[in-house]
């Protein structure tokens, strides 16, 4: 017999969500910041363009990591926070300083792979824990983030 939590779930498939969620969040946030130095440091003719474009993208990857830390907070357990432990276990680098913009738009299409991968293993632990809200957020994710990235494969392609 299962153990439920306050939410009707089950506890240990809860925890395996909780755990994938903590990587997705250390992800999301090692990600933002990379974002963020691509808008502080991006140079060149493409500069007001991509400057806009990385700060939509930063605003847009913040609330996902609130919303992520909430969720593991739903599920019943501890969200991550030390950037320490996000470097650690963060399948996306931490950037160097880039000026280029399409050096940017492929590292962000780079990280975009690894986001989808994970919330796609989410959606999958989601969808056998019986978890709608998770489920849902993941679905909502991906299906804008497979928007940005047809979007920024477009810049970059020739």
């Amino acid at each position: 017999m299962s153990i439920k939590n306050r939410i009707g779930l089950d506890s240990d498939k809860t925890k395996k969500l909780a755990d994938k969620l903590n990587i997705l969040l250390a992800n999301y946030s090692v990600f933002y910041q990379n974002t963020r130095g691509f808008h502080w440091n991006i140079k060149g003719d493409t500069f007001f363009e991509l400057h806009v474009k990385f700060e939509e993208l930063y605003d847009n990857l913040k609330i996902k990591i609130d919303e992520v830390a909430e969720r593991v907070l739903t599920l019943g357990y501890t969200p991550n926070h030390q950037y320490t432990k996000y470097v650690e276990v963060s399948e996306i680098s931490e950037s160097d300083v880039v000026a280029d913009g399409k050096v940017a738009v492929n590292e962000i299409l780079d990280a975009f792979e690894i986001i989808l991968k994970i919330q796609r293993e989410i959606l999958e632990l989601s969808g056998d824990a019986h978890d709608e809200g998770t489920n849902a957020l993941m679905s909502d994710y991906i299906s804008e983030q497979e928007k940005l990235v047809w979007m920024y494969a477009s810049y970059v392609s020739k």
